[in-house]
């Protein structure tokens, strides 16, 4: 079973999954990603250092939360993504998308 631990940081929403962000965490982490918005948090970053694996549904999710926060003026970013999530995202190409910070405090700096 995965678990969102939430947490903000200068108005910024760090979500931090625990366990395999895969089709059945997926719908949390878009609804996290969609409240979050909703309530007018649209900088989140997703730190995936607890993740122990991520399949498409969980892309899915994070590409969703990237197109979520970017059309309120916001973005999403990824941190400490493990190696098995990094062989992920360059299988699929989706470094240039969802570009990994190798920190929580980089992400939240970034522009």
């Amino acid at each position: 079973m995965t678990t969102f631990d939430l947490q903000t940081i200068n108005a910024t929403l760090v979500i931090r999954p625990e366990g395999r962000l895969d089709l059945v965490a997926a719908p949390e982490l878009r609804e996290l990603v969609a409240k979050s918005v909703a309530d007018g948090i649209v900088k989140i970053v997703v730190d995936l250092h607890d993740v122990d694996f991520l399949d498409s549904s969980g892309l899915g999710a994070l590409v969703t939360g990237l197109k979520t926060t970017r059309q309120a003026g916001g973005n999403l970013r990824i941190a400490r993504a493990t190696e098995q999530t990094l062989i992920v995202l360059d299988l699929t190409m989706m470094q240039q998308v969802l570009f990994p910070y190798p920190s929580v405090d980089e992400a939240i700096g970034s522009p």
